[in-house]
This record gives structure tokens, C-alpha cells and sequence, in this order.
């Protein structure tokens, strides 16, 4: 099934958002309140294609590519952690999003939990999925910077391959349209040019300045649901559930046969348990578009 295909279901649009001055890929379908789709480092909006559908029957759907990646604008500097929430909160006032619910993959729960920390009347719930920035383990770091750098400096598609390949439990899961759509953004011009400042936190003295510590979790006030590949290969249980102690009432969920993508590899699995967890997160009072 092509990624077409699984969107087909649902009426969407696929434009660019003036976000702070950055031109913004966003796809959105739905209506009701607003959930916003956040990938991981590398990554691009295709990678919630499988979920879209099903969120989209009851909430106002945002799925973008953050900022320095996929199509988006790609500012020469380097992409910390406060960048990419500056950028996020442009995104909302931009399209009119008062607060949102936040699905963040990888990078993208890093990005996620900061904003919830830093700008809790913006964040209605948190789903951290596979989420990095609470940990910095020098071989993971290595992995994600080497398995990158290698697809983006090589036109060989197999490097693109196996860098796709390598989040997933089962490598059928890497489709080939995957592949293609990863390979042809990872060999854009300005893509390349922008590597350094996209791997920035695969640097230890950046990553150590963005962290996200136990007392910063500990902040986090929102319903915040924890999703974790028990095959995750850039971190392991402990680290899911050192945040779930530390993420005040969080709920921790772990799939069997899985790796860093949840939301893709376990779609079904997953889509049930995030419509569930949105159901109940949904204040009474929530404060919705402006």
C-alpha cells in the first residue's frame, strides 16, 4: 500500500505555512482540536501517513516537516532544541492554533516535552514516542550521525536504505516509497548544505546544553502518554521508563516487535491507543483555535 493510497481515505492539504519566516511543509486534514504530528531527526511529515486517517475522523490533523528538514526552510544555524520550539510556536500562531496536542517521534517528543515544559498554556497533551533528548550515550549519538551522514554524501540509495532500515524492527517496514521519498530529500542541494547544523545534537556539548534532565520532566503538567519499541535502537526500556517516573501520572505503553517508528510499525496498535489517550487528555475547558 503506497502512502497515497493510506491518505486517500481523508480530505487534506499539503501547502507551505509562513512560520517565523520559514516556509513551513504542512499536511492537515480533520477537524475539532488540533494535534500536532512532530518527526524525528532526519525525518519528515510521511513518516505519520499510516495514522493520519484515523486521527483525522475526530481532530484537526498538522503533520509538518520541523524546521531545517524535509522541504522546510533551512536557516544557516545550528538547530537546537529552543529553535525548533520557537519555530513550532510560529507554526501555531500561524495557523491559528491557540494549543495543541503534541505527537512527537524521536526528535520530535525532545521538541515536544521542551515546549510542554516552557509553554504549558500551548501544549494541551504530550505523546513521547521513542523520544530522544534525555540521554546522551555516545555510541546512539555516533549512530545517528554516521548512518545520516553516509545517505546524504553517497548517492547510493542502499545507505538511504539502510538508514530507514535501521529504525525498524522489521526492514519491510522501510517500503521502498519511503526510501524514495527519504533519498530524493536527503540529495537536495540545500539539505546537504544544511547537515552540520541538522546533527548538531549528535554533538556532546550541544546535546549536554539541550538535555532534558529529571527536574525538567518533572515539570511537565499535561497528560503525557510514553510510547516505546521493546527493539528501539536508539534506546533502550530504562530510558522509557526513568521518563515515565519522572513525567508526573505519565502512562507508559511498550510494543512487542518493534522499533523507533510505533506509530508506523504498530499503526493499528497504536492509532487505538492514541485516540484513546487524546479522548481522555481533551479538557473541558480546552482553549482550541483562536
Amino acid at each position: 500500500m503506497s502512502i497515497w493510497t493510506e491518505l486517500s481515505p481523508i480530505e487534506l492539504s499539503l501547502s507551505y505555512v509562513d512560520a517565523g519566516g520559514v516556509p513551513t511543509r504542512s499536511l492537515r486534514a480533520g477537524s475539532g482540536e488540533p494535534v500536532v504530528f512532530l518527526h524525528g531527526t532526519s525525518g519528515h511529515l510521511e513518516a505519520f501517513t499510516r495514522n493520519l486517517p484515523a486521527h483525522a475522523a475526530h481532530y484537526e490533523c498538522h503533520a509538518i516537516d520541523m524546521l531545517g528538514h524535509g522541504y522546510t526552510g533551512k536557516p544557516d544555524y545550528p538547530f537546537e532544541i529552543p529553535r525548533y520550539v520557537e519555530h513550532l510556536l510560529a507554526y501555531f500562531d500561524a495557523t491559528g492554533i491557540e494549543r495543541a496536542h503534541i505527537v512527537g517521534e524521536s526528535l520530535g517528543g525532545w521538541v515536544g516535552a521542551r515546549a510542554a515544559i516552557d509553554h504549558p498554556d500551548r501544549v494541551a497533551s504530550l505523546q513521547l514516542l521513542c523520544a530522544g533528548g534525555t540521554v546522551a550515550n555516545p555510541e546512539v549519538m555516533n549512530r545517528i550521525r554516521t548512518s545520516t551522514r553516509q545517505a546524504v554524501e553517497s548517492d547510493d540509495v542502499e545507505l538511504t536504505r539502510k538508514r530507514l532500515r535501521l529504525l525498524m524492527a522489521d526492514p519491510a517496514d522501510a517500503t521502498e516509497e519511503l526510501v524514495e521519498v527519504r533519498h530524493a530529500i536527503y540529495h537536495a542541494p540545500e539539505f546537504a548544505a544544511n547537515l552540520d547544523n541538522l546533527l548538531c545534537l549528535q554533538n556532546m556539548e550541544t546535546r549536554q546544553r539541550n538535555i532534558l534532565r529529571p527536574g525538567d520532566l518533572a515539570r511537565i503538567s499535561q497528560p503525557t502518554l510514553i510510547v516505546w519499541g521493546r527493539q528501539n535502537p536508539f534506546g533502550e526500556v530504562p530510558e522509557a521508563a526513568a521518563m515515565h517516573e519522572a513525567i508526573p501520572g505519565s502512562q507508559l505503553e511498550l510494543f512487542e516487535q518493534c522499533g523507533h517508528w510505533p506509530q508506523h510499525e504498530k499503526a493499528d496498535l497504536y492509532n487505538a491507543l492514541s485516540l484513546s489517550f487524546l479522548a481522555k487528555s481533551s479538557a473541558a475547558g480546552f482553549a482550541g483555535r483562536s
